[in-house]
This record gives C-alpha cells, sequence and structure tokens, in this order.
C-alpha cells in the first residue's frame, strides 16, 4: 500500500499507473476480504499485475474493538478465505509483538536519578548546588 504520510493538497496527485479496483467480500459475521484489481487509467483490468487479497477482521479486547488488517498471498478467493483464519493468527502474533516492544522502549524511558542531566545522583536538581 501506498504510504500518504507527508502528502499535502499543494503536493497531492494521483499515480494513474497505480489504480485499483476494490471489492469487498464477506461471511457477514467476522470475515472480510478486499480484492484489489488492478485496472487501468480507462478502468479496464490491467493483466501486467496481480491481484491483492488484504483480510480485514476486528478483535474484541478490554480496551475495546481494535482493527486487524493483512496481507493474503493468494491466487483466488476461495484460496484468501482458506488463509483467513492463519493470517489473522500471524497478525495477531505482530501486532503483540508490537505492543511488547512499545512497552519495553516505553519502560527504557524511566529516568533514574543517576542518569539525570547534570551528573546529579540524586540528591538534588541537576544545576542546583546541594546544600550542605
Amino acid at each position: 500500500m501506498a504510504s500518504r504520510s507527508g502528502m499535502t493538497p499543494e503536493s497531492m496527485s494521483v499515480d494513474t499507473t497505480n489504480l485499483y479496483r476494490e471489492e469487498v467480500y464477506s461471511d457477514l459475521r467476522a470475515a472480510s476480504i478486499r480484492v484489489l484489481t488492478p485496472v487501468k487509467v480507462d478502468g479496464s483490468p490491467d493483466p501486467e499485475r496481480t491481484r491483492q487479497f488484504i483480510g480485514d477482521t476486528q478483535l474484541m479486547t478490554q480496551m475495546g474493538p481494535i482493527p486487524v488488517q493483512f496481507e493474503l498471498a493468494a491466487e483466488n478467493l476461495e484460496e484468501a478465505f482458506a488463509q483467513f483464519p492463519q493470517g489473522v493468527r500471524e497478525a495477531v502474533e505482530r501486532l503483540s509483538e508490537r505492543a511488547q516492544d512499545m512497552a519495553r522502549e516505553e519502560a527504557s524511558r524511566i529516568v533514574v536519578p543517576s542518569k539525570m542531566p547534570g551528573g546529579g545522583s540524586g540528591g538534588g536538581l541537576a544545576g542546583i548546588p546541594r546544600l550542605r
């Protein structure tokens, strides 16, 4: 998928060489698959490029629903639905790993007195002389 970061209305343009028609197939319970079919600028199919299959669902957590999206390496819709359960498991595993990484990063930001600016040892405020 194309990144939209850094786009402003003045710099925005449409890449007419990378157009897709989107169709959504759902079991109306948990599974949705977006099929992105490459098309030319006139809307006709572009056989030079391959279709993309994107799994989409929501998982309920203690904090509420979280959206989960993942690519499926499928040749057709039947294969995509067959791969859906494994795709969800792998996507949840990646989300869990990322959450653990973020928790570790946040924990490493804790300021320890010996690491205070100005070399303070926690006995006073950095840059302010200690009273004796």
